[in-house]
């Protein structure tokens, strides 16, 4: 391999695996809104606390801070996943039996909350300083980025691939076709037996586990954790996502979370090459900008999004 290919080779590759690691959490709301109608606007925080989750069980010991207990990266993924769902579980658990602006509003508190706590725990989390020294897939190929990025983006596209079809299954199965039956009609779906609440905290508690295994992937990838990584801006990318992809679709949950954050990258780097860089803390707003037209676009020419939900009459029959 020639120097000139290893830095596309290992840029491809870390776009890519962020890019997954953005599907995976796109994967999770499309469980909880495009599935179920729940309407989860605080993503990042359920995101945020499988990161940490795993962050604190998988690191060496720190002094100063809790944690640091240096078991495997797998027990850490499963831990961040337990954690992220059984928060999404009790939010879920006093929230669902009510109106959908009281789960929006409870979301968002819990997103504020984790933040707060990152940001303030200091014997936890770290505080402003983050969580370091996160042990990493195949760490032993960093010193060479691109086989280092590839060995990882073929791990965590494992990942994906199995979270898409076991996914792809479940909205198949009865336990999917209830999920749809309550988002569309929720009194016809009691009169048949089913309970909307028990199926919608399921429902709830699975798209938080996913977001927690993707804040726990995204972290071991990366290395280091901060309370800034963990913004409001990525609810905000990861519903164009969803939006963009096709609501109610998990292929275009992940065709979405490619091309939005393909525009987020491009964009970064257009302002870096043409902002001065006085500008570029303010000229950053131009992404959020530039998702929002696209957004915008997508709404007016394509309501469903790229690729829209199929409605499914039979666990055997599908139609567009």
């Amino acid at each position: 391999m020639t120097f000139d290919l290893i830095g596309p080779i290992a840029y491809a590759s870390f776009f890519l695996v962020l890019a997954l690691v953005n599907a995976l959490v796109c994967l999770g709301l499309n469980v909880q809104w495009g599935q179920t109608g729940l309407f989860n606007v605080g993503v990042v925080g359920f995101v945020a606390i499988g990161a940490y989750a795993s962050a604190l069980l998988t690191t060496p010991p720190s002094q100063g801070r809790l944690g640091g207990f240096a078991l495997p990266i797998l027990v850490g993924w499963l831990a961040a996943m337990v954690a992220s769902g059984a928060v999404s579980a009790f939010v879920g658990a006093v929230t669902l039996r009510l109106r959908a602006d009281y789960l929006a509003i409870t979301t968002f508190g819990v997103a504020v909350v984790v933040q707060l706590v990152a940001l303030n725990a200091q014997g936890l989390t770290g505080g402003a300083f983050g969580v370091a020294f996160i042990p990493r897939p195949f760490d032993s190929l960093a010193s060479t980025p691109a086989l280092y990025d590839l060995a990882n983006l073929a791990l965590i596209a494992i990942v994906v691939v199995v979270v898409y079809v076991a996914l792809e299954r479940l909205a198949r199965s009865p336990w999917g076709r209830v999920l749809r039956a309550i988002r569309e009609d929720e009194r016809a779906a009691m009169a048949l037996g089913k309970n909307p609440v028990r199926y919608r905290l399921q429902a709830f508690a699975l798209g938080g586990a996913l977001m927690g295994l993707a804040g726990a992937i995204g972290a071991h990838f990366i290395g280091f954790i901060a309370p800034e990584n963990y913004t409001s801006s990525l609810t905000f990318q990861v519903w164009a996502m969803l939006i963009v992809g096709g609501s109610g679709n998990n292929l275009g949950a992940i065709i979405g979370a490619g091309l939005v954050w393909a525009l987020w990258s491009a964009s970064g780097l257009i302002i870096a090459d043409l902002v001065p860089a006085s500008f570029e803390a303010r000229a950053a707003a131009l992404r959020i900008i530039a998702i929002g037209v696209l957004l915008a676009t997508m709404i007016v020419v394509r309501p469903r999004g790229l690729i829209g939900e199929k409605a499914m009459v039979s666990r055997h029959l599908d139609k567009e």
